[in-house]
């Protein structure tokens, strides 16, 4: 009796403490926001509405001297999605399937182009994620700045929406799964730098 009642008092304290670092995800989900710094690079990860739109908008703004659209579909051109001035500095990567795809070939991309500073736009829900995996990909001596891009699946209301929450559940459970591992494994996804 008395181990039931343990295990029940310990489950009872793992669902709160879960609870709590739930809403700390959220709050900071929607804390994020756009901050008007200039990068050396505008990364954008394709997948989720008005993403590449952003990244387009800032580039020919001149917040940053080159523009990489990461994930994109291998059958679109590039001429789809950015024409104009300054498409000489506009790449598109094709190979990335998911976030930590992207991270990866996006910094053998920023590194090939000896970039310092990137802006990365992603979705507002997606984009918790989307750092940590970029932080551990990334040189440390890269600056990555988030650049949040709001979505109509994700309502301020989340908790009176069932696909606001459903998404937001699924963006922290993702989440605590690379901070985790990366608690064990700090830096894994760096390059080795060799002179």
């Amino acid at each position: 009796m008395a181990l039931l009642k343990g295990l029940f008092s310990l489950m009872v304290l793992i669902l709160i403490v879960l609870s709590v670092l739930f809403v700390d995800f959220v709050y900071k989900t929607f804390s994020l926001s756009q901050r008007d710094v200039h990068a050396d690079a505008i990364v954008v990860l394709t997948g989720g509405r008005g993403r590449v739109e952003e990244g387009v908008k800032l580039y020919r703004a001149g917040q940053g001297k080159l523009l990489f659209l990461i994930g994109v579909d291998p059958l679109v051109k590039k001429h789809e999605l950015y024409q104009g001035a300054g498409a000489e500095n506009v790449y598109l990567e094709k190979t990335s399937r998911n976030t930590l795809e992207n991270a990866i070939y996006a910094r053998d991309m920023i590194m090939k182009h000896k970039v310092s500073s990137i802006k990365l736009i992603t979705s507002r829900y997606h984009m918790k994620r989307s750092t940590i995996l970029f932080r551990n990909a990334f040189p440390k001596d890269i600056a990555i700045y988030p650049h949040p891009v709001d979505s109509s699946n994700l309502k301020e209301e989340w908790w009176n929406h069932k696909g606001s929450f459903k998404l937001l559940f699924s963006e922290f459970y993702k989440y605590c799964i690379l901070r985790v591992f990366f608690l064990f494994a700090p830096g894994e996804l760096r390059p080795i730098i060799t002179n």
